[in-house]
């Protein structure tokens, strides 16, 4: 499968955001796994979040359709008994494949005042095509607690919304989790202004493919090359 990592910004208008992703999407090849940055549609709206969470309805929808010959994964806020969630999901063959919440939320973001983190570890890998997937949302790339729980997974998925001062800890945590855990990495990070960039995909070995002029970065994805470094550097992954 080709590993693809959106690199886009977000703007205010939500309309013009879905459109613009979808345009992506669709440009992108069948066969692909296709990564946005975290909240890449709608944003950390705090002062819309019932607003936001009722467009997200419709990006479900609007996504679900665009997944026949692709696997889509992004994150939305969802509203469900009056608290709101930054909702993983993870699209393929026109349906929901995987739904995965928000664990650690970003106390520097004040996420801890507008979310509630997910109350059990929905942290999984899932399969996609024989390939197991796994996700980490933004923040929680931060702890190696959560890195033991995706040990195995031949792609982890690190949609984010990374902020530029703290560039560099994001494009050396995202290199360190391909390394300790010899797998694939796609992070896509916002293309905001006060955001990092530094979206990339990672080989198991540490090469990468990152260029923070690009929009869409794009990869192959190698079982060989896992089963290599997993067969000369054995940490018991193999």
């Amino acid at each position: 499968m080709n590993l693809i990592s959106l690199q886009i910004k977000t703007s205010n208008d939500f309309e013009k955001n879905l459109e613009n992703l979808k345009n992506l999407i669709m440009s992108c090849k069948d066969n692909s796994i296709i990564l946005a940055p975290e909240l890449a549609i709608i944003g950390f709206a705090y002062d819309r979040m019932d607003e936001a969470a009722a467009f997200s309805e419709k990006i479900i929808e609007e996504l679900k359709k665009l997944s026949e010959n692709k696997a889509i994964a992004l994150t939305t806020i969802i509203k469900e008994n009056n608290k709101f969630y930054n909702r993983l999901f993870i699209f393929y063959k026109n349906k929901i494949l995987h739904t995965q919440d928000k664990i650690k939320l970003f106390p520097l973001g004040e996420e801890d005042k507008y979310f509630t983190a997910s109350k059990e570890n929905s942290i999984k890998i899932i399969d996609i095509n024989g390939l197991k997937i796994a996700t980490l949302i933004c923040f929680e790339l931060r702890f190696p607690t959560l890195w033991e729980q995706i040990k195995g997974a031949d792609v982890i998925l690190n949609p984010a919304m990374w902020g530029i001062k703290r560039k560099d800890h994001y494009e050396t945590i995202s290199k360190s989790l391909a390394l300790i855990n010899q797998a694939f990495v796609i992070a896509s990070n916002s293309a905001n202004s006060n955001m990092g960039k530094g979206s990339a995909i990672i080989s198991p070995f540490g090469e990468l493919l990152r260029n923070d002029s690009k929009t869409i970065l794009e990869a192959k994805f190698s079982k060989e090359e896992i089963e290599k470094v997993r067969r000369y550097i054995n940490i018991g992954l193999s």
